[in-house]
Order: structure tokens, then C-alpha cells, then sequence
């Protein structure tokens, strides 16, 4: 599995957690000295309990099939529960700072590493809030306002915690989905050397300004680093093949032609051509072939290699 992030400093560089961010968070949810406060005088509660309470948040996500990739993995399991508990112990603590939040980002990047769902992790939180409410009016009989006073402050520095663990896991699945974009892209335009200083770049599927770009930047560095002179790309795998398609691949013969590479486009059919005409649509000086075959010749050609019939075996060679 990939790594998920390199360090908890990178990521806070990444959400942008500056301090000035932080206190803007804590102001967001309207948290106060006054409440910071109140949450100390749960400590007998929150981190009294905090094993049982932890419990009670991971027993909920044993009933849920979605939080599977987390309570099936042991090891991240063990992981998850020691870090929450010293989450709970840490909320009534009074300070909440940068170590305490970089300690809720490392939290949440492991429920991002097991895929944990944020509508699953919401959901058990709510259920360790109810837990620990549960927990404060019992003890707090006969003194009900300030218990409710002390949990409404409680839930203040919750709901800032939820904002953070929540922001990491959608971080991380964006920047999974990127990272898959990324690979896909790069399998659906490989560039293959056939043989010295010959290379093949075969394009399948749409070909947009994100794509073409990619392309290009996919060929440039391939031709750099096999020291290509010719290069053939056959685009008989593109479905449509328009003006703004046929400007992107003069793009890339010409970033090619820079680099001292002839370009030869295959794959253009009758239609595609006569389609070309009609929108007129110039390649001007663009070498062209009706399929791969032929330009592999006109590459080979280029190269200096010539065809030899070998009458007594059937066959053709290459020297």
C-alpha cells in the first residue's frame, strides 16, 4: 500500500494548518479560554474513563460492516485505540495547540490508511458523545446546569476535532483518486523503444488539453532519456480525431522536432483524412502513414536500416 503521507509537517503545510488557522478553527465552533475551562473539570470523566470510553467507540464500529478495513486489522487497531485514548485524555488537558493537532492528524491519517469512511467515523463519534453525556449526568446529579455548561463546551473542542480528522481522510482519498489518475494516464500512454533510437507511442482513448499535456511531457522525457531520433505515434486508438485533437498532436511533433526527433503520425484513416480536409485542418509538415507498419518502415528508413529479402528462407530481415 502507498504511503500516505511523509510526516505530520507535511501534511499541516498541506491542509495550510498555520497557528493563525488553528485559532481561526477554534473561533469557527466559538471556542473560548472560559471553555477550555469548563473541559477540565471532566477530567474525572473523560480521562477517568478514557479506556471504557474508547471501548465504546470502537465497539460501535465492530457492528458496522463499513469500518471493517480498521477493526479487522489488528495491528491498526491496536494503533487506533491507543491513539484515541490519548485523545480523550488530551481533550481535557487545556491545551490545544499545534501538538495538539498534529496528534488529531495522526489519527486521522490512519483512518485514512484503513479507508475508514467519514460518515462511519462521524457516526461513532456521535455514539462516544452520547457515552460520555450519559456518563456526566449521572455524576452530576442535582447540578444539571453545570453539567450541561461543561458539556456544550466539551462538544465545542469535539466538533474541532471531527473538523480536522474529517479534513485528512477526504485529503487523503482525493489525493488516492489523484495518484490513480495519475497511473492510469501514464499506462494509457506508454512510450516503448522497439529499437535504438526508435520509439513507439501508441495513444488509446480521448485525447484532451490535460491528456495532450501529459503526452507530450510522457514522449520529451522518454526521447531524453533513449536519445530517440525517430519516434512513431499511432493514433489509430483515438475514436475521434477533430481539429482541436489534430492541434495537440502538432503540439507534440513540433516539442519533438525541438528535441531533434522526427515524428511520424500513424493511424490516420481515409475518413479521418478527408474529415482533416474538410475542417481545414493542416499538418503541414508533418510525416504521415496510412498504419503502424508503414511507419515503423519510414522510421526504419530514416534510421539507415534497409530491407533484405531472404529468397531462401521466405522472409524479410532488417540490417
Amino acid at each position: 500500500m502507498h504511503t500516505v503521507l511523509d510526516s505530520d509537517a507535511s501534511l499541516t503545510q498541506q491542509l495550510g494548518l498555520s497557528d493563525a488557522d488553528i485559532e481561526r478553527r477554534l473561533a469557527f465552533v466559538g471556542f473560548t479560554t472560559a471553555d477550555g475551562q469548563r473541559i477540565k473539570q471532566l477530567a474525572d470523566i473523560v480521562a477517568g474513563d478514557a479506556d471504557a470510553l474508547t471501548s465504546t467507540f470502537f465497539d460501535h464500529l465492530a457492528s458496522l460492516h463499513e469500518a471493517s478495513g480498521l477493526t479487522q486489522n489488528r495491528e491498526a487497531l491496536e494503533t487506533a485505540r491507543r491513539l484515541k485514548a490519548e485523545h480523550l485524555r488530551a481533550m481535557v488537558g487545556g491545551a490545544y495547540g499545534r501538538s495538539y493537532v498534529d496528534a488529531r492528524l495522526k489519527l486521522g491519517v490512519l483512518y485514512a490508511k484503513v479507508g475508514l469512511d467519514p460518515r462511519v467515523f462521524l457516526g461513532a463519534f456521535e455514539h462516544l458523545l452520547s457515552a460520555i453525556a450519559a456518563r456526566l449526568l449521572d455524576r452530576r446529579q442535582g447540578k444539571e446546569r453545570d453539567a450541561f455548561e461543561q458539556f456544550l463546551s466539551f462538544q465545542k473542542l469535539a466538533f474541532f476535532d471531527v473538523g480536522l480528522i474529517v479534513d485528512v481522510i477526504v485529503f487523503e482519498r482525493e489525493r488516492l483518486i489523484h495518484q490513480q489518475q495519475e497511473a492510469i494516464r501514464e499506462l494509457s500512454t506508454p512510450v516503448l523503444q522497439v529499437r535504438e533510437r526508435l520509439l513507439i507511442l501508441p495513444i488509446i482513448g480521448v485525447i484532451d488539453t490535460v491528456r495532450a499535456r501529459q503526452i507530450t511531457e510522457s514522449l520529451l522525457r522518454a526521447i531524453r532519456s533513449h536519445r530517440a531520433k525517430v519516434v512513431v505515434v499511432d493514433i489509430t486508438g483515438v475514436p475521434v480525431v477533430d481539429s482541436k485533437v489534430a492541434n495537440h498532436l502538432m503540439q507534440t511533433v513540433m516539442a519533438a522536432r525541438l528535441m531533434g526527433t522526427t515524428a511520424i503520425v500513424t493511424g490516420l484513416s481515409a475518413d479521418v483524412a478527408q474529415a482533416l480536409v474538410t475542417l481545414g485542418v493542416s499538418l503541414g509538415e508533418v510525416m504521415t502513414a496510412g498504419d503502424l507498419q508503414g511507419g515503423l518502415e519510414e522510421a526504419e528508413k530514416l534510421l539507415g536500416y534497409r530491407m533484405v529479402h531472404d529468397t531462401s528462407a521466405g522472409s524479410q530481415t532488417r540490417s
